[in-house]
């Protein structure tokens, strides 16, 4: 989808190499070149902020316009700006992966990227990754496996067992383990999240 929808206006209301060894991902820091800034410091004659500036990010297939002072995160863009609230705000420094979104397919802590720095790439939640009513593979093999108790956590382990299944489509039980290194359950699903993943991986996603 290409539509524009103008978010200029409130709406209302790594603690490790992520998914380190396996090359599926790494902190935004590592990971992405910062397109975003270098043009919005093109726009402002090489001076950002202190005051908002505009910036179009591409979210689940569509262009969101907003304008955010350059201090603001991806998360809280994602959070407060554009009511994507799939994406849990918990440690807010990069250490949880509760606030886990896919870059260009890549899994990121938001809370570790300015919005910024996201101008110009593909950005996906869990809202982009499925519904209640067509749920992708490791959604249904969550369900499936009971892999979740509180909840709170499994927006982000979605996403990032989303873009290791994708990389690790024969993925081993042990490889699992170590792929999900750069999420955490305080509950302590991890036996049926690392099951959900072998299944899903054995199923195919897209």
């Amino acid at each position: 989808m290409s539509d524009e929808i103008d978010a200029s206006k409130p709406a209302g209301l790594s603690r490790r190499g992520f998914l380190k060894g396996f090359g599926v991902g790494s902190v935004a820091t590592g990971l992405l070149s910062p397109v975003g800034l270098k043009e919005a410091l093109a726009r402002e004659g090489g001076v950002v902020g202190p005051g908002e500036v505009p910036v179009t990010l591409k979210i689940n297939g569509q262009n969101r316009k907003l304008s955010v002072e350059p201090r603001v995160t991806l998360l809280d863009a994602l959070r407060n700006r554009l009511d994507l609230t799939g994406c849990k705000k918990v440690c807010d420094r990069g250490t949880c992966g509760a606030c886990t979104v896919l870059v260009d397919r890549h899994p990121v802590y938001s809370c570790s990227m300015l919005a910024v720095e996201a101008e110009g790439h593909e950005i996906t939640s869990i809202e982009g990754l499925g519904t209640p009513e067509r749920m992708n593979e490791v959604q249904k093999a969550f369900v499936h496996h009971d892999a979740q108790q509180c909840g709170f956590c499994t927006p982000g382990f979605v996403v990032a067992c989303t873009a290791f299944v994708r990389k690790h489509p024969d993925a081993t039980l042990e490889q699992v383990r170590a792929g999900l290194g750069g999420n955490l359950c305080r509950c302590g699903t991890y036996a049926g999240m690392m099951l959900a993943v072998v299944d899903a991986a054995r199923k195919g996603v897209s």
